[in-house]
């Protein structure tokens, strides 16, 4: 249903904010399962995992195929780590989009000083830390997230050395209200990723999935026939052919002719797309949004 992405320097308290905002999603009224993904569920030490680039690529390979395992349309992940690279939030983007469902990144904002401060109190104190080497080489290649960048988007700040963090904490709560919050066609505020053909993981390989592609694609050509005849040659604008699917946005008149032309190219260039792995069941509504979302680029829609 969800992806969330926490951010931050190293001690800055990502960890707590993890923890809070699955703490208030759970007590939410929402009935979602929550879960955190960490080094920690794989037992991995933070200095030995980011001691070089060879361990920390490594890392971030095991974390990135655990979130991908765990997407689902019933459970909120949250990603507790660094993720301190661009590049790799971009991956997590891209699982969330191929998945079809909500993502936001929660950036614990600290100063650099003060998270120097809490990683020597933590020594002190015997609990968990890094090393000074990895520490200030983790400080000196973070990439702050920019709420600009598809990414890093939306994006909810906390400050705990200045605010401190808790349920309450109005990033916190902001976040919770935009993963639970019920959507439909009116709503603009929340925004769930949809696959395209790049980052669909569906291959339609086998005769059933091809059987289902083809019949999937009927019935939204049926439905754009149908509402083109009510219509009277206007542009087609929220179209609907399913409650979790987009809606068709056409800004002209497509005669049947075109769009059979239509479906015949997207049913050969899905049948070409080549992705790895062994293809999943057949999943009609996978093969309706993928064929809306065609149709809504090559017709020049929004």
């Amino acid at each position: 249903m969800a992806l969330v992405v926490i951010c931050g320097q190293p001690c800055s308290g990502k960890s707590n904010a993890a923890h809070f905002l699955a703490e208030a999603l759970k007590e939410s009224e929402s009935k979602f399962q929550v879960r955190i993904i960490d080094e920690a569920c794989f037992h991995l030490d933070r200095n030995q995992s980011y001691a070089n680039m060879p361990s920390e690529k490594n890392l971030r390979g095991v974390l990135r195929s655990e979130v991908d395992r765990s997407l689902s349309r019933d459970s909120i992940i949250i990603v507790d780590s660094l993720n301190s690279i661009k590049g790799y939030r971009y991956e997590l983007w891209c699982l969330a989009r191929a998945a079809g469902i909500r993502y936001c990144v929660v950036y614990s904002d600290v100063e650099e000083t003060i998270c120097r401060k809490w990683n020597e109190d933590r020594r002190e104190k015997g609990e968990t830390n890094y090393d000074d080497t990895i520490f200030e080489d983790l400080v000196r290649r973070f990439e702050k997230p920019d709420r600009r960048n598809r990414w890093d988007s939306p994006l909810f700040e906390l400050w705990p050395h200045r605010e401190g963090i808790e349920k309450s904490s109005p990033a916190i709560v902001d976040a919770v209200s935009y993963l639970t919050k019920k959507v439909d066609s009116k709503t603009r505020d929340v925004k769930i990723l949809q696959p395209t053909i790049a980052t669909q993981t569906s291959r339609f390989s086998d005769a059933n999935s091809l059987f289902e592609l083809d019949k999937a694609t009927q019935e939204v050509t049926n439905a754009i026939v149908e509402a083109q005849s009510h219509a009277l040659g206007g542009p087609l604008n929220g179209v609907s052919v399913g409650k979790e699917l987009p809606t068709i946005n056409i800004s002209r008149a497509v005669g049947l002719p075109e769009l059979r032309r239509m479906r015949r190219t997207f049913i050969k260039l899905t049948g070409q797309t080549s992705l790895s792995g062994p293809p999943p069941p057949s999943d009609s509504e996978s093969a309706k949004r993928m064929f809306i979302d065609y149709l809504n680029r090559e017709l020049g829609t929004s």
